[in-house]
């Protein structure tokens, strides 16, 4: 281990603990914090590998790259640097991947996939992919059985080594599985897939989805039943017009008929709006609002600026593209409920609860180290009347997060149980102010409610019906890259992965995006469309795809 400057505002001489090789013995090079810089991307055209240099022009982050072949390329990777450079100040150092990587001695990223030896973070959130086919036709999704000519379902024996993959990683186990697809609940196997992972030990399960099967209550019921945890709800807007842009019909009756099922269901939902500039970044506060509202079922959103795939023009690109800053900007201008810097940090910087815990409970926990670019957040603490209130009003949350860093080291591994350490808690009662916090959160209540967000055991359920936590509000963004911005390092970082039925485990910008190995692990096990179909007595339909835009 080598430590390293950690140099926000708040805290000039803090380290942090930087290792120097990943558990299959690759070195690890430390973030690059500062501008200009050099990094590696993709040509967008030929997907080679190439230099790229980020740097800043007019108040925004821009990334050149030149293709010997295919020339020159320029995008803009963030549209304000200051809340850039502020990511790369509250990332609290990188993990050490897997210690039984399935591809060791790995040279070379993103074409050595699975996950490898050169990779620096462990699966946070896995993603298992049932099928590709859908009961809609949207073209902003990764996924088209309809577009692709070929069925990718894979059998329940395949599912289940996926699922063995994940729980198999070494020194941590993935816990927290989604299933996607296409939309996983048309899966023939849904509800057995959720018991499979509830058995094989998965704590934390969840569904990305359109929600029309959860319009059926019995479908809802059934599926809290197997397992399931929370809908990863693909939600782009609060108006018809959007859904019949976007996804090519009319939805949101069937959004807010999910919203009630999973209400009297018992689950959770986060929300997923694909935000694309010009189209439907307006609604970016009225989701926010209708997820205020709904509060007790809604437990997050994740912004997701557009990422794009295949050639696009230059013009269309400066037109189109959404940056993690303007998602800061937005929620702020369109609700006034965050300032659109103080507010946001880096998902990273969570680590430190992570390791504070795992410390404490002497054992390797889930920990997010991806890189500060990839995503960005602020959590809203809701009191009885919904009022939102962003944490960093009430919590110093520089020093706070220094202080668990930091204790996290001196604890050491000790098999003691969450709230027997209440001294070490205690300690951190010098950061937060009670009478600028919501009515009702007393420090005990707030302790109490970060248990409940880091073990979802506290967080949910009866716990959360007799008022063990209080009602918060993650909203976040998420950028997932294209060619067009493509950066190696934070493909290195990635803590969102696939599992495929090789057995492989690839990161999610590699997976869709650059080497797009979801293309090749989807045609090595699929059949024609058609006759698949005919073999699971499905109907053959063809479809009208909707053009965005």
């Amino acid at each position: 281990m080598s430590t390293q400057t950690f140099s926000p505002e708040t805290a000039k001489d803090f380290k942090i603990i930087q290792p120097e090789t990943t558990f299959g013995g690759s070195p690890i090079e430390p973030i690059r914090r500062g501008l200009p810089k050099i990094t590696q991307s993709l040509c967008p055209e030929c997907i080679r590998v190439i230099d790229a240099r980020v740097f800043e022009e007019d108040g925004k982050v821009m990334m050149e790259k030149t293709c010997p072949q295919h020339g020159y390329f320029k995008d803009m990777v963030y549209s304000d640097v200051r809340l850039y450079l502020k990511m790369e100040n509250w990332s609290f150092g990188d993990n050490r991947g897997v210690s039984n990587p399935a591809i060791p001695n790995a040279s070379r990223c993103p074409d050595q996939c699975g996950l490898c030896s050169m990779h620096m973070s462990h699966t946070v959130l896995s993603n298992v992919d049932l099928t590709n086919r859908c009961n809609l036709t949207c073209p902003v999704c990764f996924a088209n059985a309809n577009a692709a000519g070929y069925l990718y379902e894979p059998s329940l024996e395949q599912v289940r080594r996926m699922l063995t993959a994940l729980r198999n990683e070494k020194p941590v186990a993935n816990r927290i599985v989604q299933f996607s697809g296409g939309e996983p609940t048309i899966y023939p196997h849904f509800f057995e897939v959720l018991r499979m992972a509830k058995e094989m030990g998965f704590s934390h399960i969840q569904c990305a989805t359109n929600g029309i099967m959860f319009t059926d209550l019995e479908f809802a019921m059934k599926a809290k039943e197997a397992g399931l945890h929370t809908l990863y709800l693909q939600f782009d807007g609060v108006c018809e017009d959007i859904y019949q842009r976007t996804r090519g019909e009319s939805l949101l009756d069937k959004k807010l008929k999910c919203i009630e099922n999973v209400r009297k269901a018992g689950m959770k939902i986060c929300f997923v709006p694909t935000i694309v500039k010009g189209f439907n970044d307006h609604q970016i506060g009225d989701i926010l609002r209708l997820a205020l509202e709904n509060i007790d079922v809604v437990s997050a959103i994740s912004y997701q600026p557009v990422s794009f795939t295949g050639r696009i023009s230059r013009k269309e690109l400066e037109a189109k593209r959404f940056t993690m800053s303007d998602v800061a900007r937005a929620v702020h201008e369109q609700t006034g409920i965050c300032d659109p810097f103080d507010d946001w940090f880096p998902l990273s910087c969570v680590a430190p609860f992570s390791k504070f815990l795992g410390a404490l409970r002497g054992e390797e926990i889930p920990t997010l180290t991806p890189n500060p670019h990839c995503s960005m957040g602020t959590y809203l603490f809701v009191d009885k009347n919904k009022k939102a209130t962003p944490i960093t009003r009430f919590v110093d949350i520089g020093a706070f997060l220094q202080d668990l860093d930091m204790m996290s080291r001196t604890l050491g591994k000790q098999r003691i149980k969450f709230f027997s350490k209440m001294k070490a808690w205690n300690s951190l009662r010098k950061h937060y102010h009670e009478d600028r916090a919501p009515e009702g959160l007393t420090f005990a209540k707030f302790l109490e409610t970060l248990q409940g967000l880091m073990d979802k055991e506290y967080g949910r359920g009866k716990m959360e019906e007799q008022g063990y936590t209080y009602k918060t509000l993650m909203v976040a963004g998420m950028h997932f890259m294209d060619a067009y911005n493509y950066d190696i390092e934070r493909v290195k970082r990635c803590v969102i992965h696939y599992a495929a039925p090789n057995g492989l485990i690839y990161p999610f910008c590699a997976y869709n995006a650059g080497p797009t190995y979801r293309e090749k692990i989807e045609r090595k096990y699929s059949m024609p469309f058609e006759k698949q179909l005919e073999m699971l007595g499905l109907k053959t339909e063809k479809p009208v795809l909707v053009q965005l835009g």
